[in-house]
């Protein structure tokens, strides 16, 4: 077999796999997220804030759902004070919280 021959169907298989690989993750359950929103995570601005801002929560509206003051909520984000997601889940009224 031809050298060139060989590195087209090299490259062709690669791409199989990149779009089997995509189409698994178009199928899966698991939540994607954009670029922007690793990106964000990745440069240390705080989980709670990023994931609320992705849920299109407000503070308000991430506090109703579980059950803590919006003060909280504001000192968690600015780093005034420590806080989880494994912590406003635990707090939460309903399983979502925002966060599920």
């Amino acid at each position: 077999m031809p050298l060139a021959d060989y590195e087209k169907l090299l490259e062709k298989a690669e791409l199989l796999d990149d779009i089997t690989a995509y189409d698994q993750a178009l199928a899966s359950d698991d939540e994607l997220v954009s670029a922007v929103i690793v990106n964000r995570l990745l440069n240390g601005e705080n989980k709670i804030k990023v994931w609320r801002e992705h849920r299109g929560l407000t503070q308000s509206g991430l506090t109703e759902s579980c059950n803590m003051a919006q003060a909280s909520i504001a000192q968690i984000e600015s780093g005034k004070r420590t806080g989880t997601v494994a912590v406003l889940k635990k707090n939460s009224r309903n399983i979502e919280c925002g966060f599920g």
